[in-house]
């Protein structure tokens, strides 16, 4: 019998699929997809299971599991790195070997193909400024491309494949900064220890005992307003430069504006099992035998308080499947 994908998620919430295909190489990667894609166009590829919420009726959904590993340094910096690997050891083993520009991004959970989907980051580091290219195999063609940073076009929590390029990534290649001055190397073990500390004490490093750890990571992105909206907003209100830092457009804090609109840490709708974390505002958690719908309904909440206090519109960070 197949199993409820509950199981296969950090957030514990999914129905039964119709089945779910496992891949452990890139070669049964590619036949399985293919497979599956002539069969239906009802599929969803799922890695680590963190950035994502599931319905809870997904009985006609067919899930293909990324699970093909390996790590290979091609030189100077250059690294090709497999679909299935843990994004988390990953950049813990990428520290250890010197090579820098991800040691920001230790403890975001999830897998290293699906790192580039939303283009991951955290405390002023995105992948995108490591990534060289990707092997992706095409939904619509069937057929393998090699897709550069350009061909990406990724943004804040944004690529390509958000704005709908259907398909699966097989490996990704890193290009790592390693001409670096004596003494880095252990430098970025310790930020990444760091931030593994930071995010644990947030309730974002995944633990089976605590139910703070039982989500999607942060729910929402960060608001990206012009500077006339932001300077409108209170003075103790968070923001930072965008990453394009035009001096016209800030990033703001999701997490205040949540628990400035009255949705406090550990906050619950009745007789829902889900919550917002008691350690972090933008986390909603499973308390234990939350549904789908109880997770969704918290969300639409959250946005409905933050839209009629600011008139902002938070938008979901993980992909919602089923709904």
């Amino acid at each position: 019998m197949t199993q409820a994908l509950s199981s296969l998620t950090t957030i514990h919430v999914g129905g039964t699929p119709a089945g779910i295909h496992v891949a452990n190489s890139r070669d049964e990667l590619i036949s399985i997809a293919k497979t599956v894609w002539a069969k239906t166009d009802n599929w969803l590829v799922l890695g680590g299971g963190s950035n994502v919420v599931i319905a809870d009726d997904v009985s006609d959904l067919e899930v293909i599991l990324v699970r093909n590993l390996g790590i290979e340094h091609l030189g100077q910096g250059l690294v090709r790195v497999q679909a299935g690997e843990n994004w988390s050891d990953f950049v813990i083993h990428a520290c250890k070997n010197g090579w820098g520009g991800v040691e920001s991004l230790a403890g975001i959970p999830g897998t290293v193909g699906a790192a580039p989907i939303q283009n991951i980051g955290a405390y002023q580091q995105e992948l995108s400024l490591t990534f060289k290219q990707l092997e992706f195999l095409d939904f619509e063609t069937g057929e393998l491309e090699i897709l550069s940073k350009e061909d990406c076009n990724f943004g804040y929590r944004d690529s390509i494949f958000k704005q709908g390029k259907k398909g699966i990534v097989t490996w990704v290649e890193f290009q790592f900064f390693v001409d670096l001055p004596a003494g880095s190397t252990a430098l970025m073990q310790s930020r990444a220890e760091e931030v593994l500390a930071l995010r644990a004490s947030k309730g974002m490093v995944l633990s089976e005992s605590d139910h703070d750890t039982w989500s999607c990571g942060s729910f929402f992105t960060n608001p990206i307003v012009s500077d006339s909206f932001a300077r409108s907003l209170p003075l103790d209100a968070p923001q930072w430069p965008t990453v394009e830092d035009d001096g016209k457009t800030v990033k703001l804090s999701a997490a205040w504006l949540i628990e400035q609109a009255g949705v406090h840490k550990g906050f619950s709708l009745p007789r829902s099992q889900a919550a917002i974390s008691s350690k972090h505002a933008l986390a909603i958690t499973n308390r234990g035998s939350a549904t789908a719908n109880e997770v969704a309904e918290l969300a639409r909440y959250v946005q409905i308080q933050v839209s009629n206090k600011f008139g902002i519109t938070l938008v979901p960070e993980p992909s919602l499947i089923g709904f």
